[in-house]
């Protein structure tokens, strides 16, 4: 499992090199991990980032960070 520093660290360094897909996975950890702990809001705002990098992508994972939004009440 990562700390929160290295996942910031490795969301910044993915940012920074514009690796879309590494977002998808990094955003989508956070949010499951918040999640996890806890925190609806902060985990719905990483997944809906990690499903806007998968819908620009036309990544498959958007269809399992969708329903996990929808889930938690984030679109009916």
């Amino acid at each position: 499992m990562s700390s929160a520093g290295d996942l910031d660290a490795r969301l910044l360094e993915a940012h920074g090199a514009g690796d879309t897909r590494a977002l998808i996975t990094l955003y989508g950890e956070a949010g499951h991990l918040a999640l996890a702990s806890g925190d609806k809001d902060a985990g719905c705002f990483f997944l809906t980032h990690a499903y806007v990098f998968a819908l620009h992508l036309g990544d498959g994972r958007a269809a399992d960070l969708h329903a996990v939004l929808v889930e938690h009440g984030r679109e009916a």
